[in-house]
């Protein structure tokens, strides 16, 4: 399934940077920027929504971001243009734009529906740092214990000298998507875009990856892979 997102924001430059920025994470998923009035000027364009929503046709689904409220009220008037059959493609996000612009698309690049692209998006809202989980912190105890009935876990030292940030932290995420296990790394969804920024992990930090299911051990072994590989970069 192919879902594709729309960037709704008050301001062209906005609109355009939260699509460059996705995109550095999910090049394959198609995302169109809806940002500014006709003349460029600081507002919403009804006819860029609808422009946009036509240009994410061949997509099977469309995921809408929008930035304040009159862009939804905007975004909502041209729904309201479409007809029925287009209309159920389109699925209105009440995610932050940024955080949940990037969460989607890293969600739809892993083959995502618009339920799973959407509940990515809907993560964004949560993603605030606590005391616990900023740098040299520990995660909430909920968080850290083990995945129940591990069977494969290895720790890795981070070399990529600007750590665990949104682009090897989507890296890591669309390699575990990949596996048929539930993954953890640090005591977190290694599923999870944004649980994983969340732990802001610098060069030299240990990263632990625990796994269990039926590819288990390929998930560990991938992704202590792709840390030591340094992510590319």
């Amino acid at each position: 399934m192919t879902v594709g997102i729309l960037v709704v924001s008050h301001s062209v430059a906005i609109a355009t940077g939260t699509v460059e920025l996705a995109r550095q994470m999910a090049a394959d998923v198609p995302l169109v920027a809806a940002g500014g009035t006709d003349d460029g000027g600081i507002g919403t364009s009804f006819e860029a929504i609808t422009d946009g929503i036509e240009e994410l046709a061949a997509a099977d689904a469309v995921v809408v971001l929008c930035d304040l409220g009159s862009a939804y009220l905007t975004t909502d008037t041209a729904l309201d243009f479409l007809d029925d059959e287009a209309r159920a493609r389109v699925h209105v996000s009440q995610a932050p734009l940024v955080e949940g612009t990037v969460a989607a698309a890293v969600a739809a690049q892993t083959g995502g529906d618009a339920e799973a692209v959407l509940a990515a998006a809907a993560s964004a809202g949560g993603s605030t740092l606590d005391d616990d989980a900023r740098p040299g912190g520990t995660a909430p105890a909920d968080e850290a214990a083990p995945v129940d009935g591990t069977v494969a876990s290895a720790t890795v030292e981070l070399v990529n000298e600007s750590g665990l940030h949104a682009r090897p932290a989507a890296e890591f995420v669309k390699a575990a998507a990949k596996h048929e296990a539930r993954v953890r790394v640090n005591g977190v969804d290694a599923k999870s875009l944004l649980a994983i920024m969340a732990l802001a992990l610098p060069q030299g930090a240990s990263v632990t990856v625990e796994a269990d299911g039926p590819d288990a051990q390929d998930a560990v072994d991938t992704l202590v892979a792709l840390v030591r590989s340094g992510f590319g970069e």
